[in-house]
């Protein structure tokens, strides 16, 4: 009789429980990115409820299952986090509600259709955050080096009244006879130079570090410093490729360059076959005319694979501004400071600190041919790739 009561009570209704999804319509990949389920009690009781959301494929989350209480004619919710790993369409399915009666002896399930596609994109939440830093001169709270400028750039921007403590050697003499006052020349950041982006999508790009590969944090790296120099009124522009050249989007710095940028990155497949730097060089060398900032990012795993490349890498710096960003491996930095208590740990740490080694020698290697380098972890990738843009900028090198 109480199983048959319970049943009563918990089937009274035809509509018990209401749920529903609430998403962005597009993740960032790398971040955490909201989810929130709303329910809404139609029973006369309070209920306790099980919730199984069905969520994409791609997450792997057999055992994803929330609690909730909820009151007699009450609302509710649940609030989680997701963070995709990879570029692509994620498909959200049904939500699942097991809802449970007074006294216990009787669960009701109810299936809400929430079919739901969202597109995976490069982290656009990273690239907004730089954003708001950049338009406010706040860059360096996240890291980025506060530079020295370094005499004047050569871009006149306007004439105006000497103000106290500027500097003397700027005054306009022709100005100031004719207005009377003390004038000043005003000069501003050369702008609209070249910057591209080169991403290499061969094998040694498949590296993985924090569920990521070497090739998807080259690919937001360059998103947010595209955006950064776009903010700076350069002209960004993307190439990647591998064994072919897979996209070449030339440099612009019209207001829909940003999303081309984001279209791109977010399109980019590979199978990760080896790169040909020389059809990368015939490229550069046919397509982009004025001398440009390029930002190689690359890998190197010994010195002879650098010294293969190093032919192509030199006839690109001897027409462009040639920055090549390539990854130290911090599981071999975290084996060298770790102290070795037995002979096979004397090994590894041995070879550890080789492998280390060589990869202080590939930047001295570039720094004799005259390629500027960056010999960063995947973590610091985003920060030291700015820096240095900024650097670059400041010292008027492009």
């Amino acid at each position: 009789m109480a199983v048959v009561v319970d049943g009563l009570l918990i089937y009274s209704r035809s509509k018990g429980v209401q749920a529903e999804r609430l998403l962005q319509d597009r993740f960032s990949m790398g971040d955490d990115n909201k989810i929130m389920l709303l329910f809404k009690n139609y029973y006369n009781f309070p209920v306790n409820i099980s919730v199984i959301d069905e969520l994409p494929v791609q997450f792997q989350e057999r055992k994803w299952l929330r609690k909730l209480r909820m009151e007699a004619k009450g609302k509710s919710m649940i609030e989680y986090k997701l963070r995709p790993v990879t570029r692509g369409e994620y498909i959200f399915n049904d939500i699942n509600v097991y809802v449970q009666a007074p006294l216990g002896l009787v669960k009701r399930r109810f299936t809400f259709a929430a079919q739901h596609t969202i597109k995976v994109y490069p982290s656009f939440v990273q690239m907004r955050r730089y954003q708001l830093l950049a338009v406010s001169n706040r860059l360096q709270e996240a890291g980025v080096k506060k530079i020295r400028r370094i005499g004047h750039s050569l871009e006149f921007e306007q004439i105006k009244d000497y103000v106290r403590g500027e500097d003397y050697r700027t005054i306009n003499w022709k100005a100031t006879a004719r207005k009377g006052n003390l004038m000043v020349n005003n000069f501003t950041d050369e702008r609209s130079q070249q910057v591209y982006c080169l991403i290499n999508k061969g094998r040694v790009m498949k590296m993985p570090f924090d569920n990521l590969t070497l090739l998807d944090h080259a690919i937001n790296a360059s998103l947010v410093l595209s955006n950064v120099a776009l903010i700076r009124q350069d002209k960004a522009g993307l190439i990647t490729f591998e064994k072919e050249i897979d996209t070449f989007l030339p440099a612009d710095k019209k207001p829909t360059q940003m999303n081309l940028i984001l279209e791109t990155l977010y399109r980019q497949q590979t199978i990760f076959l080896e790169p040909d730097f020389e059809k990368l060089f015939s490229v550069i060398r046919n397509r982009i005319t004025n001398r440009s900032l390029l930002i190689l990012f690359t890998n190197f795993e010994s010195l002879e694979s650098l010294n293969r490349e190093m032919p192509a890498l030199k006839r690109m710096a001897h027409y462009h501004l040639l920055l090549v960003v390539f990854f130290e491996n911090s599981e071999l930095k975290t084996i060298t400071n770790q102290k070795a208590a037995t002979l096979e740990g004397i090994y590894i740490k041995t070879i550890a600190e080789k492998f280390a080694y060589e990869k202080r020698q590939m930047v001295k290697e570039l720094h004799k041919n005259g390629i500027l380098s960056i010999l960063t972890t995947p973590a610091n990738l985003t920060v030291n790739t700015i820096n240095r843009y900024l650097e670059l900028k400041t010292r008027t090198s492009i």
